[in-house]
């Protein structure tokens, strides 16, 4: 036998081994550790070693003693079962799988890509980011403290995966030493909480962290290291597969609890809405607020509570009349109600025909041609400047709306600032679909590979068309969509920034000008709208210049982690529950 293949096997002696014999009498191996009722935290909860327990109901006991808002998990468990039965209200084993890794005989080279870096957590303000890329993944945030706490237990290793360019942190792992925990006779260690930023443009984050956690543990002679992945996660699985990890008979057990809901009472039946309809949705249902899901595959959903029904699609609610909806849905309307208000926006001109159309380019040198009404950036081209480009984009917009708006092309950031309630909840600048060279692979193969990451990150909302206004970016930049991308040279792909065509977000929120803000609230007032996001364009994020470009009364509410977009929403649709959210 291989090494290769003794490693996949794992060589285990199971009933010797405290971690993997889940029935009957524990092995003699562990009878030192049987009252020791090792638990270590891990920020996001508890870890608790179900084999240094001498009884179900001390294990039982100690689940239940989950702190609030945490999310704590029992591994190694005998007779899992038995556990369960000693409080089945309150516990259930997790529809997860347990894979191990044996260390003696894994052999993992470091695979770190151009411009990422893999680091320990050094401070707090890291713990800042590891939270954001959890929210957005919806996981369970670590506490406050925690990098206070974790620096002086040993047997906790938190690593990242930071962009060397920018130095924002775009992938999390945490490790525990079992060794250092409770003198483990198995000599074992494990993987928790891997994420990676769903906004990341590198391929290869989640992968290049897991191997350098096992590396590390292999230095420290560790001899294995398991890891829990859900069943149906497909992806993870043959990830894990390839790097030589195996599956062992080992369960978890959880607490019944808001944030596990899924997992013990099966799917709702909103399982196909989509991710700007679902983070509301599933706010409501962790407020006790009824939700009747009408029509999943448009958004549309009706909240009930205390004799009240508020009916909504996605981020759009009865609470939006029809005359200050369509103050947003015609952007030449909106321009005309904000530019009397006195907010700044730039030039505009409704164009009859193509002809138009290029005496508008021929004042402003550098225009956007764009269908009076539509959202998701459809038929939207910005930052033209040549007449044959001019043409296309009028006849592109002109088969989406039978009224074509150009606007003078204004440069800066593009920020989408949220209004509910006349308060501003989130802003984030959003950044034009982009891709990194690998120096092998060609720029619509790369292309490609970054649109499936983006759908997978956003439940299929986010995608990376291959159609002609892409192949003119790439165009621009003196490229072909054949030629193969320099390594770590960035290329933007798109001119728009819209999500639904690739883009990404950067929370900004605490980073905005007053007058920036003060705008925003003015223009939500001005067009009567309860919740609007708006389309900023801003030389300087922490400036006061500004001008809007677009209104959009059904803003996508997802991924402006860390900002409470959906219980804001919530807190103005039912403001009796804001007081118990809190």
């Amino acid at each position: 036998m291989s090494k290769a293949e003794k490693g996949r096997s794992g060589n285990l002696n199971i009933e010797q081994m405290g971690s993997l014999k889940h029935w009957g009498a524990p092995p003699s191996s562990i009878a030192d550790e049987l009252d020791k009722q090792a638990v270590v935290d891990c920020g996001w909860g508890r870890l608790i070693f179900g084999q240094t327990f001498r009884s179900s109901r001390q294990l039982a006991d100690q689940l239940r003693d989950e702190s609030l808002g945490r999310r704590d998990v029992a591994l190694y468990s005998r007779d899992p079962q038995v556990v369960v039965s000693q409080a089945p209200q309150e516990l259930f084993i997790d529809p997860s799988l347990t894979y191990r890794l044996n260390l003696e005989y894994a052999e993992l080279a470091d695979m770190v890509g151009h411009g990422i870096e893999i680091r320990p957590i050094a401070d707090a303000s890291d713990v800042e980011q590891v939270n954001r890329i959890y929210k957005a993944r919806s996981m369970v945030p670590v506490r406050d403290g925690f990098f206070d706490y974790q620096s002086t237990h040993p047997e906790l290793h938190v690593l990242l995966a930071v962009e060397t360019a920018s130095g924002q942190v775009v992938g999390c792992v945490t490790g525990v030493d079992h060794h250092l925990a409770f003198d483990d006779p198995d000599n074992g260690s494990s993987l928790w909480a891997l994420a990676v930023d769903p906004q990341c443009l590198h391929a290869g984050v989640g992968e290049a962290l897991v191997i350098a956690l096992a590396n590390r543990f292999k230095a420290a002679g560790r001899s294995f290291m398991d890891l829990s992945v859900m069943h149906d996660n497909e992806q993870a699985i043959r990830l894990y597969e390839k790097l030589g990890f195996f599956q062992v008979p080992v369960y978890c057990i959880k607490t019944k609890n808001a944030i596990n809901e899924l997992l013990y009472v099966g799917p709702k039946n909103d399982e196909e809405l989509n991710v700007y309809a679902q983070i509301i949705v599933d706010e409501a249902y962790r407020r006790g607020i009824v939700v009747d899901i009408v029509d999943a595959a448009g958004g549309f959903f009706d909240l009930s509570l205390g004799g009240r029904t508020v009916s909504c699609r996605e981020s759009l609610t009865d609470l939006t009349s029809a005359v200050a909806m369509s103050r947003c849905d015609d952007k030449a309307v909106t321009r005309r109600f904000l530019a009397r208000a006195g907010l700044h926006v730039p030039e505009q001109e409704l164009l009859k025909d193509e002809e138009q159309a290029l005496a508008f380019l021929q004042r402003h040198q550098r225009i956007v041609i764009k269908p009076a009404r539509g959202e998701q950036g459809i038929g939207v081209c910005v930052d033209l400047s040549e007449p044959a480009d001019v043409r296309a984009a009028y006849a592109l917009a002109a088969g989406f709306c039978d009224r074509v708006v150009g606007e003078r092309f204004v440069s800066g950031d593009d920020v989408r600032i949220i209004v509910i309630n006349d308060e501003v909840v989130a802003a984030a600048v959003r950044r034009p679909a982009s891709v990194v060279g690998d120096g092998s692979r060609s720029i619509a193969e790369l292309i490609q590979k970054q649109s499936r990451r983006r759908a997978a990150a956003t439940q299929g909302e986010s995608v990376i068309p291959m159609d002609d206004e892409t192949e003119r970016c790439v165009k621009d930049a003196g490229l072909t969509m054949d030629q193969v991308l320099p390594r770590s040279q960035r290329l933007k792909v798109r001119k728009t920034a819209n999500l639904h065509t690739g883009g990404t977000l950067q929370d900004v929120t605490n980073r905005l000008h007053p007058e920036l803000v003060k705008a925003a609230i003015c223009g939500a007032q001005v067009l009567d709208m309860p919740l609007v996001g708006f389309d900023f364009i801003v030389p300087d994020l922490e400036g006061p210049e500004y001008a809007i470009i677009e209104a959009n009364e059904r803003p996508g509410l997802a991924n402006h982690e860390p900002q409470p977009t959906a219980e804001k929403l919530l807190d103005m649709l039912f403001p009796q529950t804001a007081l118990a959210n809190r």
